[in-house]
């Protein structure tokens, strides 16, 4: 296995594994190789904990991702038209014998323009500012020490638009401060580190998880009992015919069992008032559907309404249900159930942080609109439940 390859599912391994860091199949990473040719990058839809040297990457010609980054004339395309093109094109910069149906990240041809190693995470610490109002005045302040303070960028839709944008603002900091930024910090969607070797790279990712932490107290942690079989029975109950009630589809519905900070959650007064924000990031509303469902007791019928209103206003139904006293119910199959336990066990701890910074900043109408029509997401989502391996 060549250095390149292996620094990749090196960083991929060792940041996957932290759920504080990443859920599910999120965030990305790339190593460019010596001779500035290739660039390995993870696949999309690929868990970074499960990369290895056999799958979960592709590896591109250089030249071939920036050419889509250049290419002033993608800019004048209508999304619709224009993201499938750039899906397309990274798939013809791939240059290795991977078989099957993984495509390099979405985000190829943004890594392209950063340094040799490249983490991209979803930090729960760096969520708390992101998508908090006063976020980015406060993460001014905490790198205020710092020669080279990370690059802000406000939030774009992803894809193309959002490589474009992050090309214009690296090439303003580098006139600026005579380098690339290391860090930078992206508005309700995560984190980006950018370094010359892997080890750097993953001392940059301490050192950001550090100071981010420095500014947050961890709610009251709450011990709780289990909570009776019964009632998990009756609340999957509840919560699977409304659900096929609200849409008339069967989904399976999984319990998990609560966590401390969820059972702090759960305690608090205005739990149903931050669950009514909507998604806070693109993970959220992909994987999730949005926000979860704050459920004070199983009546079907109230469920049935709730999950019926969405649909009405053109959003999806909810997939994760908290019901206080019990914990995160998820309607979706088996193998997608637990990556969406695991944003919504995050997104929670987001929302109490963001309280302190503001108030909650979430996806807009138009961005979840976005979002929900842009295929690469859509192909994340199968990857994930396993839909395309079916077929």
């Amino acid at each position: 296995m060549n250095k390149a390859l292996a620094d990749l599912v090196k960083i991929s391994n060792v940041t996957g594994k932290d759920t504080t860091l990443v859920q599910g199949g999120g965030g990305n990473t790339s190593v460019k190789t010596a001779d500035g040719k290739y660039m390995y990058i993870k696949a999309s839809g690929t868990a970074l904990k499960d990369m290895t040297k056999q799958k979960g990457w592709r590896r591109v010609r250089l030249d071939l991702v920036l050419s889509v980054i250049e290419d002033k004339s993608l800019a004048k395309l209508e999304p619709g038209k224009r993201e499938p093109e750039v899906v397309d094109r990274l798939l013809l910069a791939c240059d290795d014998n991977v078989s099957g149906s993984a495509r390099p990240s979405v985000e190829a041809h943004l890594h392209a323009i950063l340094d040799k190693c490249v983490i991209h995470l979803h930090p729960l610490v760096v969520a708390a500012y992101v998508n908090a109002k006063n976020g980015r005045a406060v993460i001014e302040k905490l790198f205020k020490k710092e020669n080279f303070p990370p690059l802000w960028v406000p939030y774009t839709d992803p894809g193309f638009m959002l490589a474009k944008k992050i090309a214009r603002l690296v090439g303003n900091y580098q006139k600026q401060f005579g380098k690339k930024p290391a860090v930078m910090i992206l508005e309700k969607h995560g984190l980006f580190v950018t370094a010359e070797t892997a080890e750097a790279a993953l001392r940059l990712v301490r050192k950001v998880i550090k100071l981010c932490s420095s500014k947050l107290r961890k709610p009251k942690l709450r011990k709780t009992g289990p909570p009776a079989e019964k009632d998990i029975t009756a609340a999957k109950s509840a919560i699977r015919k409304a659900v096929f009630d609200a849409t008339g589809k069967y989904f399976p519905v999984s319990y998990f069992a609560t966590t401390e900070p969820v059972a702090a959650f759960m305690a608090r007064k205005d739990a149903d008032k931050l669950l009514a924000t909507p998604a806070l990031n693109p993970d959220e509303l992909v994987y999730a559907n949005g926000s979860a469902m704050w459920i004070e007791n199983c009546d079907v019928k109230k469920i049935t309404r709730r999950l019926t209103s969405l649909l009405k206003k053109g959003q999806k139904p909810a997939a994760a249900f908290i019901v206080k006293g019990l914990g995160i119910f998820v309607a979706a199959d088996k193998k997608t159930a637990p990556v969406i336990a695991e944003i919504t066990a995050c997104s929670v701890l987001i929302r109490i942080y963001a309280q302190k910074f503001g108030g909650i900043l979430a996806l807009t109408k138009r961005q979840q609109d976005f979002i929900n029509n842009w295929e690469a997401e859509a192909f994340r989502r199968k990857l994930t439940s396993g839909e395309t391996a079916k077929r």
